[in-house]
């Protein structure tokens, strides 16, 4: 049995007329009208009719109203207030304090009023002194003096030294010398020595001097061989010549035979058979 030829394109066109369809019916740019039956165009144009009311009454893109019905412009009407209402108690640069009520902008000012008060307290965004009451503003310094405490006692950048009482500033010295104490015995770049005592000088020196003694027998890039006493450097020299006396036995690992001694030359692998 044969198609005809009109059957063959029917059918190969009924993919693409979907797609069309799709297309049209979503909004895309690659609709072809022309494509569509009288049933499809309408379906489209109430689809269409739909996504131009939901972005209307969304605030998405410029809304054309004349598309609107009755009941649609009163509904995107109540919608554009309320988003006004909300983006101006929220202090968004959208707001048109026009449009509000009186009620509303009571309601706006006292939100901006608190907004601006936290603003103050916790040091974020920006702070209006001039708008806070004489209570607030001493509540505001209170805060923003402990904050500063705060931030001496941790060592942040942002502390202001002289804002400090003297009980304060002691307190904050204390805790500064604890950090580089704690910084030189972790063996941190911050470490100033300069500003240890000298027991704690002596202490941190002996900790810096086993900790390199310890990266040098772990084979660490941080090992100053310079640093190390006569007797740790035997003690580094007898582990590493037995290591290479193990690997040349072993033919795994570095092996350098000319520091292997007559006797221990003697119970090695003839040469042909040991990697060097």
């Amino acid at each position: 049995m044969y198609l005809s030829l009109s059957h063959v394109l029917l059918f190969a066109q009924i993919p693409d007329h979907r797609e069309n369809l799709a297309a049209c019916t979503s909004g895309s740019a690659i609709c072809d009208f022309a494509l569509l039956t009288q049933a499809e165009a309408i379906a489209v144009a109430a689809a269409e009719h739909q996504r131009t009311f939901l972005d209307c009454r969304n605030g998405v893109g410029s809304c054309d109203y004349s598309k609107l019905t009755l009941p649609e412009t009163r509904a995107v009407a109540v919608a554009e207030h309320e988003r006004n209402f909300s983006d101006c108690s929220e202090g968004s640069g959208t707001c048109n304090y026009s449009k509000l009520t009186q009620r509303e902008a009571r309601a706006v000012a006292v939100a901006e009023h608190e907004r601006n008060f936290s603003n103050c307290s916790e040091g974020f965004g920006t702070c209006n002194y001039s708008k806070l009451t004489q209570p607030e503003a001493r509540a505001v310094a209170v805060a923003e003096h402990e904050r500063n405490f705060s931030d001496c006692s941790e060592g942040f950048e942002t502390c202001n030294y002289s804002k400090l009482t003297q009980r304060e500033a002691s307190s904050v010295a204390v805790a500064e010398h604890q950090r580089n104490l704690s910084s030189c015995r972790d063996g941190y770049s911050t470490c100033e020595h300069s500003k240890l005592t000298k027991p704690e000088a002596t202490a941190i020196t002996a900790a810096e001097h086993r900790r390199n003694a310890s990266g040098c027998k772990s084979g660490a890039e941080s090992c100053d061989y310079s640093k190390l006493t006569a007797a740790e450097l035997a003690a580094m020299e007898a582990v590493e010549h037995q290591r290479n006396y193990t690997a040349c036995v072993k033919g795994y690992g570095y092996c350098d035979r000319s520091r292997l001694s007559p006797s221990e030359l003697s119970t090695m692998p003839d040469a042909a058979s040991s990697p060097h």
